[in-house]
């Protein structure tokens, strides 16, 4: 369902599917701040960037100093600007930006050091007065931002004394190790997977507690909105169609030549970069390699809205009305006042989690 502030007239009843009946004590900081922190979601190509551009200098018009903050995994990189979509120049300069540029392509990128890098940024506004606005795809890295959610680290002599147990014992022997020693867990995941029963088990041995107590939680660790824009499938194809027309124009092929040879593996992975490094090696034609673009970010886009559909917390806005930015508005209006506290909070309850989603901690 998405919400349209004009149906909302004063009296009546508040069109959201996580309407509180009555505004809660509008959770705060330490600090007192009431504002919460804005994340805008969504699958690419749904305007995110354009939305957040438009609230932000709305917000601040009315005196509320917001800037912007990327949750992207990929615009983080220097020098992957076309491929990833960054907001332009003018774009920038528009509203302060944070957390783009902030690493060289060779190094690698997880969740878990997003998490560090975008925690301190908001506190660091926050601080100074500005209202933080979230604004990217990956929903992992979103989540990371905002939830109560952890990230259990590795250990390379673990990890590879479980490989060898599966390579000599088998993938039943270690899930049946796992349904001993976490039921909970054994239950919620894929006993064909033994990527994950390896990680699983890996958790438990190196913090001595279940996997399943590293299970996320939607469940706010900042107080938070969160915004996401909905549209058509055959709209979302006809934008993704478009955006990698304008990428080929703008010089994609030309950014990929420069930058290859220092991409690293997580960098790699950002989408189009591997099509046109094949167009590069002469493996297919130029036309070929965007085709592939094409549909491979279609595909991403249905998991994008997959991932983002399970979080009941998120209010979902029409991002072609000609009211959105009103609509938006309006969404953070309410939650300031407190309005969605109570659903939010039981928010948890109704979400079954699937284990393993989280094992790579690096990319969404």
């Amino acid at each position: 369902m998405t919400y349209d502030a004009d149906a909302h007239q004063e009296g009546d009843g508040w069109n959201d599917p996580l309407e509180a009946t009555s505004p809660g004590d509008g959770a705060s900081t330490p600090d007192g701040d009431a504002r919460r922190v804005v994340s805008i979601v969504g699958p690419t190509a749904s305007g995110k960037t354009r939305l957040a551009i438009a609230v932000a200098r709305a917000l601040t018009a009315q005196g509320d100093r917001t800037e912007i903050v990327n949750a992207d995994a990929y615009q983080m990189y220097r020098g992957m600007t076309i491929g990833t979509a960054k907001p332009t120049d003018e774009e920038q300069a528009a509203v302060p930006h944070h957390l783009l540029d902030v690493i060289d392509p060779d190094e690698n990128m997880t969740a878990a050091r997003f998490q560090a890098m975008v925690r301190d940024c908001i506190a660091d506004l926050r601080s100074h007065g500005v209202r933080p606005l979230l604004v990217g795809g990956s929903g992992l890295y979103a989540r990371a931002a905002l939830d109560e959610i952890s990230f259990p680290g590795t250990d390379p002599v673990v990890r590879r004394r479980l490989e060898e147990r599966l390579r000599g014992q088998g993938g039943d022997a270690l899930f049946e190790e796992l349904r001993r020693r976490d039921p909970e867990a054994a239950a919620r995941m894929d006993p064909r997977n033994p990527r994950r029963t390896i990680r699983a088990l890996e958790v438990i041995e190196l913090t001595g507690r279940p996997y399943s107590a590293s299970l996320p939680r939607y469940r706010y660790a900042i107080p938070a909105v969160q915004i996401g824009l909905d549209l058509p499938r055959e709209d979302i194809d006809r934008r993704i169609e478009m955006r990698t027309a304008r990428m080929r124009e703008a010089g994609f092929v030309d950014e990929v030549r420069w930058i290859r040879q220092r991409l690293g593996p997580t960098a790699a992975r950002a989408l189009g970069y591997q099509q046109v490094v094949d167009y590069l090696d002469g493996l297919w034609s130029e036309d070929e390699a965007f085709a592939d673009i094409v549909r491979r970010t279609r595909r991403l886009a249905r998991k994008q809205m997959g991932w983002f559909g399970r979080d009941p917390r998120i209010h979902w806005l029409d991002a072609s009305s000609p009211r959105l930015l009103r609509n938006a508005l309006a969404v953070i209006d309410h939650a300031d006042a407190g309005y969605y506290d109570a659903t939010d909070s039981h928010a948890d309850e109704v979400v079954r989690h699937h284990l393993g989603a989280l094992d790579g901690m690096d990319i969404a």
